[in-house]
């Protein structure tokens, strides 16, 4: 049974994690900048990375270790400048970065990832940063503040930290899983769309452990968006010190799939809390098709929707203007029947047809607002054609989310 507990990074056997202001970002006094997580016990890795042909070096340096090095020990993040279109010179910060962190913790440099999130163009600031891994290093703390400190630290736009952990059982011990997440913009369904760090005690093999990340990613962090931008510098990492001595996953079997499902509750959460946290928004938006001929169709369909600036402001607007997802759908070069479609809105304040075979239901505006007028509202787009189903997750486009980015780097 899946229980979800208090926790972030650190509610698995054996993390320790912290999250520190030292001077990165410019203004506020009271942000934190620069996180690190650890396991004194070697980690297997996975992790999954941009399709922006434009990668940033801490995706160069850690796709590298994942696929090279055995084992990991450490991750270490700064925030406030992206590392990104910076060159041989942003490599060999990365470098710096590892083994600097490596000396901090007594480890090799190939046993650390890294990650850097803000600014595309500018350099790291070095001196802070390697200031910065000697702060955090002897201050890495097991509770759930320590965790919380670091989730912190990783944010740039966020409005709050994201962060989740569950608790489960395999074979007859009990394990647990815990992640922290950033991201508000350059959000897009092309990856997974963010800085997402996942811990685990759970032990299992380095192959099936990239698998079930892998697989999981199309179901939840490709489903994601905010506003069409791929970053370049997604990643998500994800690390598993086996400190819960179940017996070791090998094959896809019985403990492969409780461990499957434990990740994709994880991933759900941090999705919806991107897509609801968007940069600007007062609204998560979730759009759910049903009944599809395929999963690709429904996959299609969804994200067509759910990344329709129009249907995104009319959200916003709280306006039920329907037209502007059969239009969407219409364009998605995805194969349906319009003349068959049934459309439905539903919040925490009810649930309403208001398409029934491409045409519009006798529907109450006054109740499609209420409906429409909640913080998480959902669209549902039946397509009467199979049994497949595909859920995306995005939010409303506001003036506000103009205003942020307008400025971004003032």
């Amino acid at each position: 049974m899946l229980k979800k507990i208090k926790g972030g990074v650190t509610a698995p056997l054996g993390f320790a994690a912290m999250g520190l202001r030292v001077g990165i970002k410019e203004g506020n006094p009271k942000k934190k900048d620069m996180a690190m997580i650890y396991s004194a016990t070697p980690c297997v890795a996975a992790g999954t990375f941009t399709t922006n042909q434009v990668k940033a070096a801490p995706v160069k340096w850690d796709r590298d270790i994942i696929y090279c090095s055995p084992f990991v020990h450490a991750v270490v993040c700064n925030s406030g400048v992206a590392n990104a279109c910076t060159g041989e010179q942003g490599m060999k910060y990365c470098e710096e970065m590892a083994q600097a962190t490596a000396d901090a913790l007594d480890i090799k440099k190939d046993e650390v990832l890294v990650a850097s999130t803000g600014v595309i163009g500018a350099q790291l600031p070095m001196d802070k940063i390697v200031n910065g891994i000697g702060l955090l290093a002897p201050t890495l703390d097991e509770t759930e503040e320590g965790g919380h400190m670091a989730a912190q630290a990783i944010m740039t736009t966020d409005t709050m930290p994201k962060e989740i952990a569950f608790e489960f059982e395999i074979g007859g011990k009990k394990c647990k899983i815990g992640a922290m997440c950033k991201g508000s913009g350059m959000i897009h369904p092309n990856m997974c769309t963010m800085l997402g760090f996942i811990t685990t005690d759970v032990r299992i093999s380095k192959d099936l452990l990239y698998h079930a990340l892998s697989e999981d990613i199309k179901d939840t962090f490709n489903m994601v968006s905010v506003d069409g931008d791929t970053s370049t510098n997604d990643t998500v990492l994800l690390l598993s010190n086996g400190l819960a001595n179940n017996r070791t996953i090998m094959v896809m079997d019985e403990d492969y799939y409780k461990f499957v499902e434990a990740l994709h509750e994880v991933n759900v959460y941090l999705s919806k809390k991107i897509a609801g946290d968007g940069e600007g928004a007062t609204a998560l938006f979730e759009v759910k098709v049903i009944n599809g001929e395929s999963k690709e169709q429904a996959v299609t369909l969804a994200k067509s929707i759910v990344t329709s600036s129009l249907t995104k402001a009319a959200i916003y607007g709280h306006d039920a203007n329907w037209g502007r997802i059969l239009c969407a759908m219409g364009y998605s070069n995805a194969k349906f029947n319009p003349d068959i479609v049934d459309i439905y809105f539903e919040s925490k304040a009810g649930k309403i047809k208001i398409v029934e075979n491409g045409m519009a239901t006798d529907y109450s505006e006054e109740v499609a607002t209420k409906i429409l007028s909640e913080n998480e509202v959902t669209a549902i787009a039946d397509v009467k054609m199979g049994e497949y189903e595909a859920t995306a997750w995005g939010c409303d486009l506001t003036h506000e989310y103009v205003s942020i980015n307008a400025d971004y780097r003032s």
